[in-house]
């Protein structure tokens, strides 16, 4: 069995002042709601073996707010990857699919629409209620956990994924 987690960055600035998109830096909203899914991924003991990030500065600042509230000791293998930023969902399978099988739970911080189709497509083969919750928008800090009944991330096909949880901190402010 390989766990995927999903991560899409926090809220960001509308413009970097370099008035590059790859720049945008994350809001003070983003740093509140990183923090708030960085403690949900916590209680719920999905803390990946590995993290595939962005090289935007926003993939990178999401993922650092992340890094310091996992428990001492449960430090994932993180690589910052510039062919993640804008990847359509084919290119992040084939990132998945470079991904040693020894790894059991990996992590891909990224951006939308790539992460929301690439969720969408890994469980077009699950039932109605699972690609409902995928269906309208992935929000910023939104997570999107799939497994996978497979020994190798080579192995990882589009609809071979079910859907074990779809948070983001509007639910979870929803929720309490």
């Amino acid at each position: 069995m390989r766990r995927l987690i999903l991560l899409r960055h926090a809220k960001t600035e509308t413009d970097a002042p370099s008035g590059k998109d790859h720049d945008r830096r994350l809001d003070d909203r983003g740093r509140t709601d990183a923090a708030t899914i960085a403690e949900w991924l916590a209680l719920h003991r999905l803390v990946p073996d590995q993290v595939l990030v962005s090289s935007a500065t926003r993939t990178r600042q999401t993922w650092d707010i992340l890094a310091d509230l996992f428990p001492p000791g449960a430090e994932p293998q993180v690589e910052h990857l510039p062919e993640l930023y804008s990847a359509s969902p084919a290119q992040l399978l084939q990132a998945i699919h470079e991904v040693s099988a020894g790894i059991n739970r990996l992590m891909l911080v990224g951006h939308n629409p790539g992460l929301q189709e690439l969720a969408l497509g890994l469980t077009c083969g699950a039932g109605e209620s699972d690609r409902k919750l995928l269906s309208g928008s992935m929000p910023t800090s939104a997570v999107a956990v799939i497994d996978f009944p497979i020994a190798d991330w080579a192995d990882a096909r589009f609809g071979a994924g079910k859907l074990q949880h779809f948070v983001s901190p509007k639910i979870l402010r929803e929720a309490s």
